[in-house]
Formats: structure tokens, C-alpha cells, sequence
């Protein structure tokens, strides 16, 4: 099951996977990003993605992911992954997707939700939490806030 968070707001979606992502669930899901990318009137958006309760996904849901994030890649400026507190156990699920995005993608353990949520908000991450970068992306955020810079 693919449920959006009620923390979306402006700029930022959030999402949690809970059990095995399917194909069906993935398709059901891209109208709300597609939605706020169309209010955004094609400004960057952040995505944060809550896999901590995630089993898998088949290959299907994989593949319609990377279609889709390929395709909306310049409209989505940074990624922030929550998982279970190893970390490594959730790159090899991200990192085929996220890397035909030009978004950075960071990862956070379920207990810094807050941070990534303030990290996909305002493109900075606050010193009190660890970077752990999955990928760098080309950062198209720079071209929009003045202030950001390369961590």
C-alpha cells in the first residue's frame, strides 16, 4: 500500500510504503506528484519517500517508477529516503530509480523523519544530522534558491 503523508505541503510530497509495492499502487500514486508539479507551475518539488515499512516491490512497480521519474526528473529537485535504521539495506531499492534523476537523494533512519522532512522543504540539511548522500544528482535547486549550497 502506497499512502500520502499529511505532513505534504507547498513544495514537498511525502509518501509510506507499507507491505510489497505493486504495480497498480505505483500508477495509482503519480497523479498526486503529476498534481502538485502542474500547481507548482513546473517549479522543482521535493519528494520524501518512507520505506520503512516496505517489503519489496515487484518489478513491474520498479520499472513504472523509474518510467515515471525519468520523465518528470527535471521537476523534482531532492529526495529524502526514511528507512530502518540500516541504511544500506534500502540503497539498492532507490539508487536504480534515483539515478535517472538529476535530484539529490539522501537518506534518513525512521527516527530523523523530521529532519528529511525540513532537508526536502528548504534544500538544507541540519548539522545535527548525519549526510548519508545516495546520490548527488545535479542539484536544480541551485538555479532557484540563491542560498543553496554543496554539502
Amino acid at each position: 500500500m502506497i499512502e500520502r503523508l499529511k505532513e505534504s505541503q507547498g513544495a514537498a510530497i511525502g509518501f509510506r510504503v507499507v507491505g510489497k509495492a505493486t504495480a497498480e499502487e505505483v500508477k495509482a500514486f503519480e497523479p498526486q506528484i503529476e498534481f502538485l508539479i502542474r500547481e507548482r507551475k513546473n517549479r522543482p518539488i521535493g519528494i520524501l519517500a518512507d520505506l520503512s515499512q516496505m517489503e519489496g516491490a515487484d518489478w513491474k512497480a520498479r520499472w513504472d517508477e523509474m518510467r515515471f521519474l525519468q520523465r518528470y526528473t527535471d521537476h523534482i529537485a531532492r529526495m529524502a529516503v526514511v528507512g530502518a535504521d540500516k541504511w544500506e539495506e534500502v540503497v539498492a531499492i532507490v539508487l536504480a530509480g534515483a539515478s535517472v534523476l538529476q535530484a539529490e537523494t539522501r537518506y534518513f533512519t525512521s527516527a530523523e523523519i523530521g529532519s528529511a522532512w525540513e532537508w526536502v522543504r528548504t534544500s538544507k540539511n541540519a548539522d545535527r544530522v548525519p549526510v548519508r548522500t545516495m546520490y548527488v544528482g545535479t542539484g536544480i535547486f541551485k538555479d532557484y534558491i540563491p542560498e543553496y549550497t554543496d554539502l
